[in-house]
Formats: C-alpha cells, structure tokens, sequence
C-alpha cells in the first residue's frame, strides 16, 4: 500500500481549523487535524512533508514520525512544523484502523476503560451560550444546568479580564481577555471579583460541581501565588497555566505555595516540552493537545513519561472534532487517564455538522462504538461549500481546488 494523494482543507466559518486527508492506492482515507494559521501548516505539509510521505506505506507511522520529526528539528520543531506532523500522525493511525480493521484504541493496546469523565469548557457557542451566562452573572445557573445534563466538572477563565490587553481588537472563541501578555499586578477588588465566580457556583450547587480555573498564562508569579491562595478555600480541581510554561523552575516555586493541583500545558510541543515539567515536580496534572505536540504517536509517549511519575492526563480540546475523536481513543488505552476536556457547543453543535458520526457523551462520560480508525470522517459535502480552501500534493505535483 502506498500513499497517493495529501490534502489539506478548511473553510472561512472555522478559519483556524484544519483538516489533512491522506488517500492510499488502497482506496482508504486517512483523516487528521490541527488548529491555527492552517495556511502556513498547509505550505509545511505539501513543501517539505508531501516529499516524505508520498509513494511511501503509510502503515510505518513511527518511521513517518521520525523522518519528519527529524527534518524539521533540523530548523527548530515547535508551531506550525509541529501542528502539521500531528495531523499527519492521525491520519496515518486512521490509515492503519481502516487497514486492520480495528479502532485505534485497539492498536494501541487495547482500552482501560469503556468510557472516559468529561468536563466542560464554558465556552458559548450556539444555543449553549455558556461563556455568557458565566461571564454576565450566571454561574450559578450554568453550573446546575450542567449538573441538570449529567456533566459534573466545568472550567472558566474569571482572571483573564483583569489582564493586560493586547491593544487591539482581536476576536478569539476563549473569550475576552484570554490572549495577551503577562500581567504583573492584579488589585484586590479585582481578585475578589475573579474569586466571586467561583463563589457563586459553590453557593449555587455546593461540592457536586468540580471547578476547573484556566489562566491562558496571563499571570506572573507573585500574582500567580495570589490568585491560588485565594481560590484554596473553594476546593478547585486544578489551576490550569496560570503562567506561562516556558520557565519549569517557576512552577516549581508556585507549586511550593500553593495546595491547589496545577495543572500544565496544552502549549508544550513533544515530550521534549513535558519532561522537565514531570521530572522537576512542576505539575500535578499534564495536559499535552492531540493536535499540536505530536498527534497520537507522541502524545502516547507523554503519557507514559507522565505515568512514571504516577501523575494523570488530560487532553486538551478546544479546537475541532478530529482532535477529540483522537484524544477520546488514547483516553480510552492508557491507564492514567483522569478526564477529557469538552465544549457542549461544540459536540452538540458545529462538530456534528461536519463529521459523519457524532460523539458518544452521556452522563458526563465520553465513549467509542469501536469503529475501525477513528470511527469517523469529514462529511464529503464539505468540499462543496462554496468557502472552502483545499490544496493538494500528489505524486505528480501540487495543486489548488479550492472554491473560495
């Protein structure tokens, strides 16, 4: 079996997610992802991957992983180069389900687990516009409707409107104030203002709701420490990227000050990212993303680094269908899964609309029907929308097809 065909695809609606098809001689098709600036991780797939992986088996994933690993680690691996080799790591495994016959999971070792915890990320998309009612005032009631949906841990982001701006304006999907650089002072109507949210929810359904706080590395360290002292009394599940991950000894030092859990890092590349952060004590909880640090092939291997230090993996997902459809696989194998990150807005809403199968959540718990690969693919109609872009590498050459 050979590869013959590489596209890579996205349209305006959802502008910084990606999707890669890899086609076989074999007539299967292989499905990847990854989020952000897909224009450039397109220019990386069909200028320098295409000529690696074309005419090649696609069955040898870790030999892939290798050679474009090693290619680009030649220049400097991290971005973009890696957003492109973990869309082409899931397609491959997709490849090889399709191949076999047999789920993901299945070729990874088999399942721990029938079915993985899920949380939600409060972010509003369609009827669930659940960043809203958090952010507007209405914790509480958001939490018990979670609760009332049978999901019994949610994460907001109540600090990041106190940081420093950008300057501009800037429309992300995390929310007002998630993007910008460290802040260095938080006052103390401010603090009580980014703790009230979690009062609220704890006065609203008391213990029955786990809280998730996500920072987006606005924070410097002494603000850090504060921020974290002061949410100790309200039992939190964990602090997630508070600060930035670039400084391990940082967290080293936050860790030291709080009892809060911390929870690091969706922005880590590769195992190379995680290790200091598991061998130095720096995190409670790692949290690498499918669809950045490596795809499935590195991603397992965090996972056991992690689980040598007997600490558990989240996967993170905010970002597309392809990359919860993967994470839930590797959740479902590897033994110290503890929960995976959602968006209702999201599963219930635009992921169905462009992949063929929906996702299996119910009662807070996310599983798999054991569909060979990853039990899912693009929607064909896809292609026809009238803003799609789509660029393709063959054997021949490379080529446009878009429609917008």
């Amino acid at each position: 079996m050979k590869i013959t065909r590489i596209e890579t695809i996205w349209f305006q609606e959802q502008q910084n997610t990606m999707w890669v098809r890899i086609h076989t001689d074999d007539g299967l098709i292989g499905l990847g992802e990854t989020y952000y600036v897909p224009r450039a991780v397109s220019a990386m797939i069909h200028d320098v991957f295409a000529n690696l992986l074309l005419d090649r088996n696609p069955l040898d994933i870790e030999n892939h992983w290798n050679n474009l690993f090693s290619t680009i680690n030649f220049f400097g691996y991290a971005g973009t180069e890696m957003r492109a080799l973990s869309a082409i790591d899931v397609a491959l495994w997709d490849i090889l389900g399709q191949y076999t016959g047999q789920p993901i999971y299945a070729l990874l070792g088999g399942r721990n687990r029938d079915r993985v915890r899920i949380y939600n990320t409060c972010v509003s998309h369609g009827p669930h516009q659940d960043y809203h009612a958090w952010s507007q005032g209405r914790v509480g009631q958001l939490a018990q409707d979670l609760l009332d949906n049978g999901i019994s841990a949610m994460k907001i982001w109540p600090f990041d409107q106190f940081g420093v701006s950008l300057g501009g304006p800037i429309g992300q999907r995390a929310g007002a104030g998630a993007v910008g650089p460290v802040t260095h002072f938080i006052g103390k109507e401010n603090l009580k203002k980014g703790v009230s949210y979690v009062a609220d929810i704890r006065a609203a359904v008391g213990d029955k709701m786990d809280i998730l706080i996500e920072g987006h590395a606005r924070w410097n360290l002494p603000e850090a420490v504060k921020i974290a002292r002061a949410l100790e009394p309200y039992d939190i599940m964990w602090l997630e990227e508070i600060i930035p991950p670039d400084n391990v000894d940082a967290y080293v030092r936050l860790k030291a000050e709080t009892r809060i859990p911390l929870c690091v890092s969706e922005r880590l590349f590769t195992r190379f990212g995680f290790r200091q952060v598991v061998e130095k004590n720096a995190a409670d909880v790692i949290m690498p993303d499918m669809a950045w640090t490596g795809g499935i092939t590195e991603t397992r291997k965090i996972a056991a680094l992690a689980d040598t230090y007997y600490l558990p993996i989240t996967c993170h997902d905010t970002i597309g269908p392809v990359a919860l459809w993967s994470a839930a696989h590797l959740m479902l194998h590897i033994p110290n899964a503890m929960i995976q990150e959602t968006v209702r807005g999201y599963t219930q809403g635009w992921y169905n609309d462009v992949m063929t199968e929906p996702l299996q959540i119910s009662e807070g718990m996310l599983s798999l029907a054991g569909k060979p690969g990853l039990g899912a693919t693009l929607r064909e109609e896809i292609l026809q929308r009238p803003d799609v872009k789509v660029e393709i590498s063959d054997s021949q050459h490379r080529y446009d097809v878009s429609k917008a």
